[in-house]
This record gives C-alpha cells, sequence and structure tokens, in this order.
C-alpha cells in the first residue's frame, strides 16, 4: 500500500532526510485542499524555511511549483498569498470544466471495458462510505481520484490533460470558497448516477450527470471576503513534533 504524503514527510524526517520542495508543495496544497490555508494567506519564504527546516531556495522552488499549479499568487518582490480567484475567475473555471469534462465522459461513455468501470466504482463507494464515517478528508481524496482517473482514461490526451488542471483548480476554488457552515460537498447520487450512465454507454446521459454535479458545486460556494490572519506554524508545525 503506498504511503500518504505525511507519512512520507514524516518518515523522511525519521531517517534524517532532508524535506524536499515536493514534501512543501503537498503540505500546502492539501492545507488549502482542506480549508486551512484561507485565500489571501501570505507564505513568507523566511517563515516557511524556519517551519520545514529547509532552506530558502528549497522554498522559492516550492513556492514556483504551487504558482503554476495556480494555488498560490507569486509577484516579484511581494510575499506569495494563496490564490484568492475572482468571482468572474471562478465561473469561467467552472463552465471551462463542464465543458471539458463533459466531452470526456461522453468520449469514454462508448469504450470503457468491465474491468475499468470496476475501479471506479469502488472510489465511488470509498468516497460515500468516507462520507458516512466523517472523514472529509478522505471523502476529498476518493472523489479528486475519481475525477482523475476520468481525466487520465480521456481517450483525446489534450482534453485529459485539460481536465487534469481544471480538476486541481475547481477543487481549490471549492476548498477556499465552500460556505463555512456547509460540513461536506458530497452530493450523493451525483457519482453513482455518473457511473450508471457510463455503464450504460450513454455518451449524452454521461454529459447532462457530470454538468449538473459541477454546477451544484458551485452553486455550494460563498465567494464573500475571508479572514486572511493565519498562523502558519500551527498547520506546518508538526513537523517539529517529529524531529524533537
Amino acid at each position: 500500500m503506498s504511503r500518504s504524503w505525511k507519512e512520507e514527510v514524516e518518515a523522511a524526517v525519521l531517517a534524517g532526510e532532508r524535506i524536499s520542495d515536493r514534501h512543501i508543495v503537498e503540505r500546502v496544497r492539501h492545507a488549502v485542499l482542506t480549508q486551512r490555508l484561507p485565500p489571501g494567506t501570505r507564505l513568507p519564504e523566511v517563515s516557511l524555511g524556519e517551519i520545514f527546516g529547509v532552506s530558502r531556495s528549497v522554498v522559492r522552488k516550492a513556492l514556483t511549483r504551487l504558482a503554476a499549479d495556480h494555488v498560490i499568487d507569486q509577484r516579484p518582490n511581494q510575499v506569495a498569498r494563496i490564490r484568492a480567484p475572482s468571482i468572474a475567475e471562478t465561473r469561467e473555471t467552472f463552465a471551462a470544466r463542464r465543458l471539458v469534462e463533459g466531452e470526456v465522459v461522453a468520449l469514454l461513455a462508448v469504450q470503457l471495458d468491465a474491468e475499468t468501470l470496476e475501479g471506479l466504482a469502488r472510489e465511488v463507494e470509498r468516497e460515500a462510505e468516507a462520507h458516512t464515517r466523517g472523514d472529509e478528508p478522505a471523502r476529498i481524496a476518493h472523489s479528486l481520484a475519481l475525477h482523475h482517473r476520468l481525466a487520465e482514461l480521456s481517450p483525446n490526451r489534450v482534453l485529459g490533460a485539460m481536465l487534469t488542471d481544471l480538476i486541481l483548480r475547481t477543487s481549490i476554488v471549492i476548498a477556499l470558497y465552500k460556505r463555512p457552515s456547509l460540513a461536506s460537498c458530497f452530493l450523493e447520487g451525483d457519482h453513482p448516477q455518473l457511473l450508471a450512465r457510463l455503464r450504460e454507454g450513454d455518451a449524452e446521459g454521461a454529459r447532462r450527470v457530470i454538468e449538473a454535479h459541477l454546477e451544484a458545486l458551485q452553486a455550494l460556494l460563498d465567494l464573500g471576503p475571508r479572514e486572511t490572519e493565519t498562523d502558519l506554524r500551527a498547520i506546518f508545525g508538526g513537523l517539529a513534533t517529529v524531529r524533537s
């Protein structure tokens, strides 16, 4: 069984290995997706270097990767910040994903074999199980795994690459702007419906399900301003405990 990013980081620390820029990228991305880093949060190089025990050059590599993934805004001579997409950008991103993922699932509906469909079904079941036991991080992980698998399976590789990028961008927007009173963005029935359309080879049905799913997710967002004072050490300081 593959280890989680957290287990990999802790194992690296215990083994006396240096934390890499990839570890920092995964921790920041995970903190965003689990709503621990709100929009506009500052990520000073010095602070991150002290928290993770790495040089500023390693931090800069991590920040460059996060900027490329649209997780942060990075401008010359300014402290990097967690992105705060505008309402217009959010709408455009969801509109683009509806078009791209709608086409991907329509293409897949006529060519998936039984073994592949069973693999998708397992992710759908795991997401539902995680929701039932109240494990929101695991639910998010299984939901993302399902959509990333659809992108990987896309017979049009250009559309697949576009979908991979859009999944991350919309997931970040959902994590940043989900209504504070909403415990989960789980939309019961949506993924099982998609799976059913794929099993039936119903291309247009699959397209309609994914479009409705993404429209419903967008409707759950609160695009108002958020508090951006965040204690980075409280979020990432677990490494210090592992070292001591």
